[in-house]
C-alpha cells in the first residue's frame, strides 16, 4: 500500500495561509472521497476541506489554532489496495493532492458529519454531546447553540439547575481561535493604526416611521419589510455621490487612497462565531426593496455559515447596528481598509422643542466613525448633516439623484 500525502488547497484568491479550525478526521479513521477533512479559515470565511481519495488517516499534521501555509502538507492517507492514487504528472516523483475546499453540500450529497458552525462544535466537545445525535433548527439542518441549550436543559431536568459543578475560583481558559481571533486581529490593527474620529448626531425619523410604516403596509406581507437599514443605505449612496472620498478604502503602505463609483455597502453582522460583515454590492444600482431584500440575504448566509467569500469581501463602507439594543451613542471602529463607517442607535420618543412647544418625536442617534488621515472634521460633519437632511425629510431620498418612487412589491 501507498501513502498518499493531502496539502492544504488554495482556500481563496491571493491567500497564502489558513487557520485549522479543526479535525473531522482522525488517526485510524477510514476515509473517502465523500468525506470532509477538515475546517480551515481565512479572512473570515470557514471552509471544509474534502478527501479526494479512498484510505486510513495515519498522520494529521498540525493542530487546531495553528495557522498552515497553503501547499503545505495536511492529511497522510494509506491508500486501499483496489484505490491506486492519481496517477502524477511526468516528472514527478510522489503523488501530491491539494483537497478540494467546499462552502456548501449539495442537498442530497452524502456527508460524513452534521453540520455546525466551529464555535458550536468546540461548545459540544466541551460538554460532551455528540452533534452525530442531534437534530440542527438551524438552516439545512445545521445545529446552533439553541439545540445544545436544549440538551444541557433536558440533562437537567430544571432551567435553574446547574448542569456543570465547578470550583468558582478557576477561570474557564478558553483558546481565542478562528473566526474570534480574526476579528481580534482586525480590530487592533484597525484601532492602533487609524486615528478616528467619531461624530455623534440626532435624527429625527418621524416622518421616516411614516413612510416606513405605509410602504410596508402596502407591500406583499410575505416579502420583505422595510427596516430603517435600506433608508439609511440609500442616504448614504447619495451622500457619497456628493463626497466619493469617504467611499474608499486607503493602503497606508502604498500611500494611495482607492476612490469607487460602486457602492458596495458592509452590513455589520453578529452571528453565533462572532461579527462578519456580509456585503450588499451596488447598492447605488439597487431601489429601496430590492435593498431591503438583499441585506436580508446576506445577512442570513453570514449567520448560517453559508457566504461566500465573495459575499464577505470587497465593502467599501459599512453600516454597523445594534437594533434596540443600540444605546444612545457607539464609536464603531472603522473595517478596516475603508475609511468611513456608520452606526445607527436605538429608536426612541424624546420631547423634542418645535414651533414652541415641546413634542414627542422618533429620534435616534448616528454615530460615525472616520478615518481622520484621509477625513477631515468638516468633511465628516458635512456628510452625516447630509445624511441627517435626507432621513428627516425622506422624499429626498427619491428626488435627490434618484426621481422615481420605489416600486411597492406586488401583493
Amino acid at each position: 500500500m501507498s501513502t498518499y500525502d493531502v496539502k492544504l488547497p488554495d482556500v481563496g484568491e491571493g491567500v497564502a495561509e489558513a487557520e485549522l479550525i479543526s479535525w473531522l478526521v482522525a488517526v485510524g479513521d477510514r476515509v473517502t472521497s465523500d468525506s470532509v477533512l477538515a475546517e480551515v479559515m481565512t479572512d473570515k470565511a470557514t471552509v471544509e476541506v474534502a478527501c479526494p481519495v479512498s484510505g486510513v488517516v495515519v498522520a494529521l499534521h498540525g493542530e487546531p489554532g495553528d495557522v498552515l501555509a497553503v501547499g503545505g502538507g495536511l492529511v497522510s492517507i494509506e491508500l486501499d489496495g483496489a484505490a491506486p492514487a492519481p496517477r502524477a504528472p511526468s516528472g514527478v516523483s510522489a503523488p501530491v493532492a491539494a483537497a478540494a475546499p467546499v462552502h456548501a453540500v449539495p442537498a442530497g450529497a452524502p456527508r460524513t458529519r452534521t453540520l455546525a458552525a466551529p464555535a458550536v462544535r468546540a461548545r459540544a466537545a466541551s460538554l460532551g454531546i455528540d452533534l452525530a445525535n442531534l437534530a440542527g433548527s438551524g438552516p439545512d439542518g445545521r445545529v446552533v447553540h439553541a439545540d445544545l441549550d436544549r440538551v444541557l436543559l433536558g440533562r437537567s431536568g430544571s432551567s435553574t439547575t446547574s448542569v456543570v459543578a465547578t470550583s468558582a475560583d478557576e477561570p474557564h481558559l478558553q483558546p481565542v481561535r478562528g473566526l474570534r481571533r480574526r476579528i481580534a486581529e482586525r480590530l487592533t490593527s484597525a484601532w492602533t493604526e487609524i486615528p478616528h474620529i467619531t461624530y455623534v448626531d440626532a435624527i429625527d425619523v418621524t416622518d421616516l416611521e411614516i413612510l416606513r410604516a405605509e410602504l410596508n403596509r402596502r407591500g406583499d406581507s410575505s416579502a420583505t419589510r422595510l427596516t430603517i437599514l435600506p433608508f439609511l443605505a440609500r442616504a448614504i449612496v447619495i451622500a457619497t455621490a456628493e463626497q466619493p472620498r469617504l467611499n474608499a478604502t486607503f493602503d497606508a503602505d502604498a500611500q494611495t487612497l482607492s476612490v469607487f463609483d460602486a457602492v458596495h455597502l458592509g452590513i455589520a453582522t453578529q452571528t453565533d462565531d462572532g461579527l462578519i460583515v456580509p456585503v450588499v454590492r451596488h447598492a447605488e444600482a439597487r431601489g429601496l426593496w430590492d435593498i431591503a431584500a438583499e441585506i436580508g440575504r446576506v445577512a442570513s448566509a453570514a449567520r448560517s455559515g453559508s457566504a461566500t467569500r465573495q459575499e464577505l469581501s470587497g465593502s467599501t463602507i459599512t453600516i454597523t447596528s445594534l437594533g434596540a439594543l443600540g444605546g444612545l451613542v457607539t464609536t464603531p471602529i472603522i473595517n478596516q481598509p475603508e475609511v468611513a463607517i456608520v452606526g445607527v442607535n436605538k429608536l426612541e420618543t424624546r420631547p423634542v422643542w418645535r414651533n414652541g412647544v415641546f413634542e414627542p418625536r422618533q429620534m435616534m442617534n448616528l454615530s460615525s466613525s472616520f478615518d481622520h488621515r484621509i477625513v477631515d472634521g468638516w468633511d465628516a460633519a458635512t456628510f452625516v448633516q447630509r445624511i441627517k437632511s435626507l432621513l428627516e425629510l425622506p422624499a429626498l431620498l427619491f428626488v435627490d439623484g434618484d426621481p422615481s418612487v420605489p416600486p411597492v412589491p406586488p401583493r
